[in-house]
């Protein structure tokens, strides 16, 4: 006769330290890591100081690199972009529905590395030596070289954990640029396919 009570022991697997569901943030960054993901550069113009007077300067343009950035849909066509809760872009997207992403190339890795750095300095700055054009629909600066850019109209913001997912649509979509591979994420750094 076969022991059933093999069959109906509960399994204790130990929880490891950090959250009560059982994965610890390194463990899922370790996991996630394994994704790779294409890098584009989020972009969007401050609104003007004083948006009543006509005189007054523009608002200082803003970049992010992010590599959580997808299609949602084509009918309408949507994308989706996740933003650190309380981050620059994410207060500017709160205010600004109007913004663009251009999606790099295998040899804009400086840009990208550009945009991804802590505590910097001006944006104004950051965007000085790079070629852009503004977008016609946003004003948002498109990179130069890109191998597609998109204007986007914030739709909807949702809060998730420790991140607000931005949901726009794509008001213009181009493709600049058919040369080069793109650039992506994996492993904690910027790689090229192939």
């Amino acid at each position: 006769m076969p022991n059933t009570s093999l069959a109906t022991s509960p399994i204790t697997v130990p929880s490891p330290a950090g959250h009560a569901e059982g994965v610890s943030n390194d463990e899922f960054r370790a996991a996630m890591s394994r994704l790779a993901a294409g890098v584009v550069l989020v972009t969007a113009q401050e609104p003007p100081l004083d948006p009543d007077d006509p005189s007054a300067p523009p608002g200082e343009d803003v970049g992010m690199t992010a590599t959580a950035f997808l299609s949602v849909s084509l009918d309408p066509p949507l994308v989706l972009v996740s933003l650190r809760t309380g981050a620059r872009m994410d207060d500017l997207l709160d205010e600004q529905p109007l913004w663009g992403v251009s999606v790099l190339s295998e040899s804009q890795r400086h840009i990208a590395g550009r945009f991804a750095m802590k505590g910097r300095i001006s944006d104004r700055l950051l965007f000085e030596d790079i070629p852009y054009v503004r977008g016609k629909a946003t004003g948002a600066p498109l990179v130069g070289g890109a191998l597609a850019t998109l204007e986007c109209r914030t739709e909807q913001r949702v809060i998730a954990g420790d991140h607000t997912l931005v949901i726009a649509r794509v008001l213009t979509a181009d493709v600049p640029s058919a040369n080069g591979g793109p650039l992506t994420y994996f492993r904690g750094r910027y790689r090229q396919l192939g």
